[in-house]
């Protein structure tokens, strides 16, 4: 089977060949026959499977032939802005020719030049759901007249918090339209949210249960202390292309890259407190290869779409099995081969067996020759620790001017008393500023969970 079964329109067909697809994946045979029939989709995959083309070629397809209209006609939902650019990104790429125009909307970055391109005509949105929602109430974006939306890694945008947002989007927009979502797994709120839009729809679900088969796995048993260590055995001792490694939180994902840099690496690191730009600066280095290793947190690596990744290493365990799936998943793809490595501590032994349940496998564990792993742990563990603020200065106490005989205000006397009027005093409760004292930096080793 091959794309021209689809019928697609010229235009349409010629980005599909510029993009140099050739036979779509199983999601997409499944999914693109109902979306142009009309239906509703719940679409069950796990990244990498090519569901965003599952669902950007038939609307590309349906509203090519509604001819331009000038006004958006079709919303996609993303959880992350990386998310949201890769997929207006593959709209522009297989819509080259097609004279549909698209917007990415997120926040992070100046609103104006948003509302500028959205004010110029744009058919379909790419939209986070905050951004949105600015867009909304200060109207200058509308829905009114949609005919397609999308809610792309909608079990995602539950663990972000942003059902709400989406509930408040969903009472904005048409009664009458076209509901895609799409999800990788399906916790329970997914189905009660699947209920609530979609209308009669087809299931689609392709490889939900487990992540792809090309995908080798191994944990490395080690210390907590020593986990840094271990990662950089890891890399010097393993014939790698690119690297993705995951921590679990922003400070950490930081400190990584920065001491991996200092060992010589070619490395960088994506988390939220980075500006959009930096973000996007380093997900670029990492295509294109300026970058090998990339150390990215959850949050900050949906929307990584890169197929040469080589191998993902979990700095730190995840804190569900699906959540593994969805990190090992950005290797393994396009039908290349790929590595999985999570170092674990003793603390994570219930999180592995819950993941091997997960994959029908017992996952090998391996180490490292010639590595130390009974180096004792440091009495004062400071790789992670935060630095300390430094202290504000004191304030230097004015110095009383001189009496030159005249009685000021606060010292003059009443008329006919003798005595001197008192002085000001502070209001009550305030106490005098004599600066703050220095707050030390907390350290990880005493903060992580037990």
């Amino acid at each position: 089977m091959d794309f021209k079964t689809f019928d697609f329109h010229p235009s349409i067909a010629a980005g599909i060949t510029a993009a140099g697809y050739q036979e779509p994946t199983p999601i997409q045979r499944k999914a693109i026959p109902a979306v142009l029939k009309g239906r509703d989709i719940m679409g069950l995959a796990q990244t990498g499977t090519g569901k965003t083309a599952a669902f950007v070629l038939p609307i590309l397809e349906k509203l090519i032939k509604g001819g331009k209209q000038g006004y958006v006609r079709a919303l996609i939902v993303a959880p992350t802005r990386e998310l949201a650019e890769q997929i207006n990104e593959n709209i522009s790429d297989l819509g080259r020719k097609t004279g549909i125009r698209s917007a990415s909307i997120y926040g992070g970055v100046n609103i104006k030049p948003q509302i500028a391109k959205v004010a110029r005509g744009v058919d379909i949105i790419v939209a986070c759901p905050g951004r949105l929602l600015d867009h909304l109430n200060q109207k200058t974006i509308s829905l009114s007249r949609l005919e397609i939306l999308v809610l792309d890694e909608a079990d995602h945008m539950f663990d972000m918090g942003f059902f709400p947002d989406i509930k408040r989007i969903i009472q904005r927009v048409p009664a009458r339209r076209q509901n895609l979502l799409f999800s990788a797994t399906m916790p329970r709120e997914i189905l009660h949210l699947a209920r609530e839009v979609l209308v009669d729809p087809v299931t689609v679900q392709i490889g939900i249960s487990a992540p792809a088969e090309t995908v080798s796995h191994a944990v490395y048993p080690v210390a907590h202390h020593l986990k840094t260590k271990l990662l950089l055995e890891l890399l010097k001792n393993t014939a790698t292309e690119s690297v993705l490694i995951f921590t679990r939180t922003k400070h950490r994902a930081k400190r990584i890259g920065e001491q991996l840099v200092k060992k010589g690496f070619k490395a960088a690191s994506i988390q939220g407190n980075l500006s959009q730009n930096k973000r996007q600066s380093a997900l670029n280095g990492f295509r294109d290869g300026t970058y090998q290793i990339l150390v990215a947190t959850d949050i900050a690596a949906r929307g990584i779409d890169v197929s040469g990744v080589s191998h993902v290493i979990n700095y730190d365990i995840p804190s569900t099995p699906d959540a593994y799936i969805h990190r090992i998943g950005r290797t393994g793809r396009a039908a290349r081969t790929g590595d999985a490595f999570t170092l674990v501590t003793d603390d994570d032994i219930r999180m592995v067996r819950a993941i091997e349940k997960v994959l029908g496998a017992t996952i090998p564990s391996k180490g490292v020759d010639d590595f130390d792993y009974d180096v004792p742990t440091p009495k004062n563990n400071q790789e992670f620790s935060r630095p300390p603020r430094k202290p504000n200065p004191r304030r230097k106490p004015q110095q009383k001017k001189r009496s030159t005989g005249a009685k000021k205000p606060s010292e003059s006397t009443s008329p006919g008393s003798s005595r001197p009027g008192k002085p000001k005093q502070r209001p009550s409760g305030k106490k005098p500023n004599t600066g703050s004292k220095p707050r030390r930096g907390g350290n990880f080793s005493s903060n992580r969970s037990k």
